[in-house]
């Protein structure tokens, strides 16, 4: 208790900054992943994907980080054994934040979409087994996340299989696909727009202090999906056939249609990126905020302080713009060959698919969700479409990431325990 007491400002401190280091790795990593599918497909440069990620990453890290951080912080170990030394808690977290962001920055800095989900609970559990002890790791809980990381990408190649399938037989794959494709992806404009307003309103504006009724929120979704599905059909109406482009690739006036649509799906999946995986920066420094705040008791109920968020925010967007290039030209060009069509199916299903987690508190991998969600694409085409050797190395470097993680969180734990100690 004393040592908390003692060293409050500089525990505060410490959380903050390493908080933004983690949430640097996650811009610099995660990001790239939400982002690539715009990028890979042409649809986006690099420069607009960076400003489109930094409006819509902040707002939902900001707006709807707050359910995911309360699974993270709170589901994860059982620190009840540190009530009388609640320091090793803070020691652990700050070491487990410090842990995944520099592997995050290893992984950046080699182009391995690794995901940070696993990085930090990698790092919790690490942690917790050699300052509490294996008893404190909750296993269940452990189990269940871990069963999110198989079923988040068989879930988002399922629906971005259904989704392109639909593309094929109601667009690609019928006399007048350019008619075709003018007709129905503002239906698609509509899904979308429906579902990033709807997880705002559910989930992000209570943490605002605005309380609206299921009513309510179904009602302005709709309304917002309806305005936005109007603004994108307004720009494709614009775009005219263009027979000259036609002659390399049959589809290409069609792909303009959809890369309206990837504009959309792009801003979705920040969002939705930003309102799961924030957890990963913050749910760590809050509950390093709560013991501080709380004298030393561990347990105790408190608000989130918004500066939790903001700073979560704010290192996102700043990793995205320094080192996201790196993991984006390995997940939008590598895996298999991304066109507007294409990568809005992927870009769809794994932002619905994040969304649904996010909604229900449980913290999925964003990269694992792309991932699955980009193969259910190549998959529609063939499993010719894949690139088999980039795949068994992403594969590779998630299973590392997990005792990458435990490992440097031992390191920095018994560090700073000998520094305060």
């Amino acid at each position: 208790m004393e040592i908390i007491i003692e060293n409050a400002s500089l525990f505060l401190i410490l959380a903050g900054f390493f908080g933004l280091f983690m949430a640097w790795g996650i811009g610099a990593n995660d990001v790239a992943n939400a982002m690539a599918t715009s990028v890979g497909s042409k649809a986006l440069t690099i420069k607009h994907a960076i400003i489109i990620a930094a409006i819509f990453e902040f707002s939902g890290a900001v707006l709807a980080g707050g359910e995911v951080t309360k699974t993270i912080r709170k589901g994860i170990i059982d620190a009840g054994g540190l009530s009388a030394t609640p320091e090793l808690l803070v020691y652990g977290m700050l070491a487990a934040l410090l842990a995944a962001g520099c592997w995050l920055l290893i992984a950046s800095s080699k182009g391995w979409p690794v995901s940070t989900t696993h990085s930090i609970i990698g790092a919790i559990v690490g942690f917790a087994i050699v300052g509490i002890g294996m008893h404190a790791v909750n296993w269940g809980k452990i189990g269940f996340i871990v069963a999110s990381w198989v079923i988040s990408p068989l879930l988002a190649g399922v629906v971005a299989f259904a989704i392109f399938r639909s593309v094929q037989k109601l667009i690609l794959d019928t006399e007048n696909p350019f008619d075709n494709a003018k007709k129905y992806v503002p239906v698609y404009i509509f899904m979308a727009g429906f579902m990033i307003s709807l997880v705002t309103l559910v989930k992000g504006l209570k943490h605002v202090g605005l309380e609206t009724t299921t009513m309510e929120n179904y009602t302005y979704a709709v309304i917002v999906g309806l305005v936005i599905m109007a603004i994108g059909k307004y720009f494709i109406n614009r775009i005219q056939f263009d027979q000259s482009l036609n002659k390399d690739f049959h589809y290409a006036s069609v792909e303009k249609v959809f890369g309206v649509l990837m504009i959309v799906t792009a801003c979705a999946m920040a969002f939705a990126h930003g309102s799961n995986d924030v957890a990963n920066a913050v749910g760590p420094v809050a509950a390093v905020v709560s013991i501080v705040h709380n004298d030393g008791a561990i347990g105790q109920k408190s608000m989130l302080p918004i500066w939790v968020l903001l700073i979560g925010g704010a290192g996102i967007v700043i990793g995205l713009m320094m080192y996201g290039h790196k993991v984006m030209a390995t997940v939008g060009r590598k895996i298999t060959e991304l066109t507007p069509s294409r990568g809005f199916a992927a870009e769809l299903a794994a932002a619905t698919t994040v969304v649904m987690a996010s909604g229900t508190g449980l913290p999925i991998s964003t990269t694992h969700t792309l991932v699955g969600a980009v193969l259910g694409v190549g998959l529609a085409r063939g499993m010719a479409a894949l690139n088999l050797t980039v795949i068994r190395n992403i594969f590779m470097s998630w299973i590392i990431t997990l005792p990458a993680g435990g490992i440097l969180a031992i390191i920095f734990f018994f560090t700073l325990k000998g520094i305060f100690g």
